[in-house]
């Protein structure tokens, strides 16, 4: 199994793994916001109706209970889950009570020079990458996945001609691969289309446990088509992370300029543009050696954002 490799830009970290050229694993983690793993100092908030933490400003949610500490206690923390998009007050990041300690952090990755001129993330499909994120759309050779995230679970839905069980089939194939390139946790839901056959449904759900990377739980295939996975959730998937489209895009931008040297004008749409702080502008500037200014234009998508010169 390939090692991760992590990028460093501005306003991100982006983890990937590549093999073959074309990358299976990715994540991105926000600058500023807590890591899976981090162990933080703390003071206990609240017990109940539940138990909530605060640490840097962020409040946790206790998923095991304060361990028995009052409100105003001090204690440390360890993350195990990353916030999630969204305003929903369960979207808030977890944490569980522990010793004083370190903690473990949740990928070790070997540092990618960036900028650089051999970008390996872009070679590997980087861009194609965010816009499967930005679109819900999963091409494979026989059809197409389309996913939509809802509050309760990832439903990934199958598009395609051809006959119902080679359909299946791809899918499962493409729908493991996509899980996995998107980071997708949690409860997930795959809609195959209808197969009959007991040993052809449980021969589709086979080809989900040969793409999975392990631990994960699933049912079978129902007669409907129907199969559900549960996978352990450390952060949120690119798909989440792309609902929030100015901050997505504003990264997105970010990286693209990275790669000029000088002053640069960066064209986008007025949220794009309102979703990037000025400290953001001063290190791109440090970095290529140059002004940056903003060009809000709405006239462009969200993901039509550009570099000009200046």
């Amino acid at each position: 199994m390939p090692d991760w490799l992590a990028e460093v830009g501005i306003g991100e970290t982006r983890f990937v793994r590549i093999t073959d050229g074309e990358i299976i694993d990715a994540r991105i983690h926000v600058a500023g916001t807590p890591r899976a793993g981090e162990r933080l100092k703390a003071r206990i908030t609240s017990v109940r109706p539940q138990a909530i933490a605060l640490a840097n400003g962020t409040e946790f949610l206790l998923t095991h209970g304060a361990a028995g500490h009052p409100e105003g206690t001090s204690v440390w923390i360890e993350v195990t889950r990353e916030p999630i998009p969204g305003p929903e007050p369960w979207k808030r990041p977890l944490a569980r009570v522990v010793e004083e300690g370190g903690g473990e952090a949740a990928i070790v990755a070997e540092p990618l020079a960036f900028p650089s001129p051999s970008d390996r993330l872009e070679a590997a499909g980087w861009s194609d990458l965010l816009e499967e994120a930005r679109s819900g759309i999963v091409g494979f050779p026989s059809g197409a996945l389309r996913i939509f995230v809802t509050p309760a679970m990832t439903l990934i839905d199958v598009d395609g001609p051809g006959r119902p069980e080679d359909l299946a089939r791809a899918a499962a194939r493409a729908a493991a691969a996509a899980i996995r390139r998107h980071c997708i946790g949690g409860s997930i839901g795959i809609d195959f289309p209808t197969v009959s056959g007991k040993d052809a449904r449980s021969a589709i759900a086979g080809l989900i446990d040969a793409g999975l990377d392990k631990p994960f739980e699933r049912t079978a295939v129902n007669g409907f088509g129907f199969l559900q996975i549960v996978r352990p959730r450390r952060g949120p998937s690119l798909f989440e992370m792309a609902a929030e489209r100015p901050s997505f895009e504003a990264r997105a931008l970010l990286r693209q300029a990275a790669s000029h040297v000088g002053a640069v004008r960066l064209a986008c749409h007025p949220a794009v543009a309102a979703a990037i702080p000025l400290e953001w502008l001063d290190q791109l500037g440090r970095q290529i050696g140059g002004a940056v200014s903003l060009r809000p234009d709405p006239s462009l998508a969200m993901s039509g954002g550009h570099v000009e010169r200046a």
